[in-house]
Order: structure tokens, then C-alpha cells, then sequence
């Protein structure tokens, strides 16, 4: 499944309400480590037809930045039932984003 871009509009619908877990990465287009994370998050997305993946762009969305406290980036928050259940902060492999999805 392709990454949806997250935004205050859509967030709701594609994250709050979604039936399936949704893996969301906080990022921006200046951030180094968030162009090295950006293909493990895109390449997990192909990979499971099972979740949902987004991306917030913290420049462009930065009321939701502030409300889950983002505070440096890349930042990767699991959500499960429209909750953030797990978080990581900075380049991580892939392995270790996909233990967070699996809890």
C-alpha cells in the first residue's frame, strides 16, 4: 500500500478511525535522518498490506507535531485504535520499526 500524507484534515479519518494499525513517520524535507529513514518506511509500507502508513510533514503540519509532543525528528509513532501505543525517535532499522508494529 502506498504512504498517505497526513495532515490536521485527513488525520481523523486516516489515523483515529482506521480499523487497521497505522505506522506514522514525523519528518521534514531539510532533515537528513529522516532521508535515510524515508525508504525503510516507504519499503514497509509495499511490504504490508496489513497496515497503514503516513507521513506528517512537521514544517507543514505543525499542529499535529505539537500535539504528540514531537520534539525531534524522524519521529515514528504506532498507532493502534486511534492511540499511540508505541514511539521511536530517530533512524532506526528495519527490524526495529517492524518489532514496534508488532508490539
Amino acid at each position: 500500500m502506498a504512504v498517505i500524507t497526513i495532515t490536521t484534515e485527513n488525520f481523523e479519518s486516516e489515523v483515529l478511525k482506521s480499523e487497521k494499525t497505522v505506522l506514522i513517520d514525523f519528518w521534514a524535507s531539510w532533515c537528513g535522518p529522516c532521508r535515510m529513514l524515508s525508504p525503510i518506511v516507504d519499503e514497509i509500507a509495499e511490504e504490508r498490506a496489513d497496515i497503514k502508513v503516513g507521513k506528517v510533514n512537521v514544517d507543514e503540519q505543525e499542529a499535529l507535531a505539537a500535539k504528540f509532543g514531537i520534539m525531534s525528528i524522524p519521529t515514528l509513532i504506532v498507532f493502534q485504535n486511534g492511540k499511540p501505543v508505541r514511539q521511536g525517535v530517530g533512524v532506526q532499522p528495519k527490524a526495529a520499526i517492524l518489532n514496534m508494529l508488532n508490539g
